[in-house]
């Protein structure tokens, strides 16, 4: 069974993750038979080994990883594979490492419509 697991930054200041589990909720309701969690790098629970972890004892043998950053910095590019090749190694099942979301065209073209539609479309 495929599972999913978002991961986000993570912060200090708990309203920050508020996004980003109001779009969990919603991919969870829209895919209700796919096991789906919420983790951060830091600063935040649960981090990426205990969600894994959780997504295993749900009968998970695939887990999608999205990383919900808009910026493909060291973050992504360093950090992430990393942390998902030692799981890979630990659990022994297969991970999907996907590129960022800020990286999807479908993204870019949201922070654009909804920047035109804050300032108004008209031009003056």
């Amino acid at each position: 069974m495929d599972g999913l697991l978002l991961f986000a930054h993570g912060a200090r200041d708990p309203a920050w993750a508020r996004p980003f589990e109001e779009a969990a909720r919603r991919v969870a309701d829209a895919r209700p038979g796919m096991p789906a969690t919420l983790a951060f790098l830091e600063f935040m629970q649960p981090g990426i080994e205990d969600a894994a972890n959780a997504l295993v004892q749900r009968g998970c043998s695939r887990i999608h990883v999205v990383p919900m950053f808009l910026g493909a910095g060291g973050h992504v590019r360093r950090d992430v594979p990393p942390l998902v090749e030692r799981l890979r190694e630990r659990l022994g099942i297969e991970f999907v490492l996907h590129p960022p979301l800020g990286d999807q065209d479908r993204v870019i073209q949201a922070l654009c419509d909804t920047t035109l539609a804050l300032i108004g479309t008209e031009e003056k």
